[in-house]
């Protein structure tokens, strides 16, 4: 069974604090898929992960792209594993995908200053811990390191 992860943002921004966690999971040698819960949040994604450091860029795909299978990491708002990926990141409000077996780790991130992000956070939270799924909850330091929380 695939460990779930939910990351509580409030330090840091999503752009700033996924591209990290996706180059440690690469580093892993692990496929991964970022799905989000519109398509503007994709796109938006897309570009920033090819410019969010001067020195380094993250190689991605995305919907639409041939070839998803050869992707280290892939954009989508669809629940389908294009490129066979053992992490999955969930951001944006996206619905979990149905069949969380076939992942190692799944990991929702979501904005703490966001009241809406947090109610549809807790809502995943209590569908998944009802499906029996164990769950580990990360909340931002002051850092912007991470601290389990539960």
């Amino acid at each position: 069974m695939a460990e779930i992860f939910f990351y509580h943002l409030t330090e840091s921004t999503l752009d700033e604090a996924l591209p990290m966690l996706v180059e440690k999971s690469v580093g892993r040698g692990w496929n991964a898929t970022i799905q989000t819960g519109r398509p503007e949040t994709r796109d938006a994604l897309d570009g920033h992960l090819w410019t969010y450091r001067s020195e380094t860029f993250l190689a991605h795909g995305r919907d639409g792209d041939e070839r998803a299978e050869d992707q280290p990491v892939f954009l989508t708002v669809s629940p389908d594993n294009p490129n066979g990926a053992q992490i999955r990141f969930i951001v944006d409000g996206a619905e979990p995908p149905a069949d969380l077996t076939i992942y190692e780790r799944i990991v929702l991130m979501f904005d703490g200053l966001d009241e809406q992000a947090v109610a549809v956070a807790r809502s995943h939270w209590k569908g998944l811990k009802a499906a029996g799924h164990a769950l580990t909850y990360y909340q931002q330091r002051n850092d912007g390191g991470w601290e389990r929380a539960a």
